[in-house]
């Protein structure tokens, strides 16, 4: 797969639970584009651990599990994308809290992050890409034409995620879930590598009272503008 540099791309950031994968299979759906979500790749990297029984204190293991590891995005519209991993349908693995866990603690890794790098930019083909993640906008396509960050109240996105995650048949607790995100806020807002925060140029949209359909409108809007 070649990256290509003159396609354009749509960052789209954010915390947990912001709406960045529904939002940005809309987008990528309606554009036409690639999609990427980068947090399944995390989560990806997450799973092969847990698979290879590589601890998250192993980062030279944890590095050759990414540099080997091929992955790829299917829109679902509506739903979560399914991700396949070296030829394997893993999305109802990756959605687990403790994939998500253990994917928050090894993505502070700087070899870790300098490994998925160069295979998140490869994503970056002609006609276009959506890319969501914590830092699309700020490190992985610092030169991304539009750049969005969506935010909401912790409490919103842990009810969301409940939502979801109930829907898919997990049995979760809310109260559980909330101070999980909570504490992955401090964790990706304070981590030395690449934290969580909107790109100097971006377009910072609260989608707390929003729905999905005016979340979309607003940023086709901020896209037709530009």
């Amino acid at each position: 797969m070649t990256s290509n540099r003159s396609a354009p791309v749509l960052a789209l950031d954010g915390p947990s639970g912001s709406g960045k994968g529904t939002i940005g299979q809309i987008c990528a759906s309606q554009f036409g584009w690639h999609y990427l979500d980068s947090g399944a790749i995390y989560r990806g990297l997450a799973w092969l651990a847990q698979d290879h029984n590589v601890s998250v204190d192993d980062v030279a293991g944890l590095v050759a599990l990414a540099d080997s590891m091929e992955l790829t995005c299917h829109v679902q519209e509506n739903d979560v994308a399914k991700i396949e991993i070296n030829g394997q349908f893993v999305t109802a693995e990756l959605r687990t809290e403790e994939t998500g866990e253990i994917a928050s603690q090894i993505a502070p890794l700087a070899p870790v992050r300098a490994s998925l790098l160069a295979m998140q930019r490869r994503c970056r083909k002609a006609p276009g890409l959506v890319a969501d993640g914590r830092d699309m906008g700020t490190v992985v396509f610092p030169d991304a034409e539009f750049k969005v960050f969506l935010t909401a109240s912790a409490q919103i996105r842990a009810q969301r995620r409940f939502d979801q995650l109930k829907s898919k048949g997990f049995d979760v607790n809310l109260a559980r879930l909330l101070e999980s995100i909570q504490a992955r806020d401090v964790r990706d807002s304070s981590r030395a590598e690449s934290p969580l925060k909107p790109a100097d140029n971006a377009y910072v949209l609260d989608t707390s009272d929003l729905s999905i359909d005016e979340v979309v409108a607003s940023i086709m809007d901020y896209v037709n503008k530009r």
